[in-house]
């Protein structure tokens, strides 16, 4: 039975390595528009790492209430649960970035040719991830609020691009995609913010008073409103006004 929380997590691990597969996929191809010209993409069932990201923070979410649930919470499964998030929070979404920027550097002229080290920035993001995850196993007090951006939390941000670049109706948004320096932009912010001291709330409810869950509250309520409205888009709006929100009720937070 204290075993079963470890299986979970070991679940987590098998979604990740997955989600890796489908990312590392086919890599840039070529495809022709109705004109004939010639495109660079990247292969649309990336999409599917995605989906398996987001099925791994599931389970990251279940290992710890079955955890609590059978009583069998271990020093192992802590470090099994670090171990299994950095391959699906931090390995994953490095490989998602770095076809991004594989697809930015190909839209430019002799693109296709660029070098390797132009495109390694994007696993600084793992190696962040790695780094927050072996900080929070040696403090104990983060367990309703957070030091640093969770890395499932990166995860699941870094897990959206592909949906919103294949199915967003906002070409302004796919466009940007082909920037290069939106992805060492987005390396540089969600890599600072895992490793960063900053005060940032769990998503935990410590009792079910309105005024101590204020920003939980405005968050969820927020996050239903840009679904409905913005889709896909709704996940960095609502990863961004997550920060905002930690940070205003900062006194919440800690």
């Amino acid at each position: 039975m204290k075993h079963i929380p470890n299986l979970f997590t070991l679940i987590n691990l098998f979604f990740g390595c997955i989600a890796i597969t489908y990312i590392l996929q086919n890599g840039i191809i070529i495809v022709n528009d109705e004109q004939g010209t010639q495109l660079l993409e990247i292969p649309e069932k990336i999409w599917l790492g995605s989906l398996f990201i987001a099925l791994a923070a599931v389970v990251d979410f279940l290992d710890g209430f079955v955890a609590r649930l059978f009583g069998a919470t271990s020093a192992l499964g802590k470090q099994l649960d670090s171990l299994a998030d950095a391959v699906s929070f931090g390995v994953a979404p490095g490989m998602i970035v770095y076809q991004f920027l594989r697809l930015s550097y190909s839209s430019e002229p002799d693109g296709v040719e660029v070098p390797v080290l132009m495109l390694m920035p994007a696993f600084i993001i793992s190696c962040a991830a790695a780094f927050r995850l072996g900080k929070f196993n040696l403090d104990d007090s983060q367990q309703f609020g957070f030091k640093g951006v969770p890395t499932p939390a990166v995860g699941l941000l870094i897990a959206s691009f592909p949906l919103i670049y294949w199915y967003s109706e906002s070409p302004a948004a796919v466009e940007l995609m082909h920037n290069k320096w939106l992805w060492y932009a987005v390396i540089v912010i969600v890599s600072y913010l895992m490793v960063s001291n900053l005060p940032l709330m769990a998503l935990k409810f410590k009792n079910f008073s309105v005024k101590s869950n204020l920003p939980k509250l405005i968050l969820l309520v927020a996050a239903i409103i840009a679904g409905i409205l913005l889709k896909w888009l709704a996940v960095p709006v609502v990863f961004i006004l997550y920060i905002i929100l930690s940070l205003a009720f900062k006194n919440k937070t800690t």
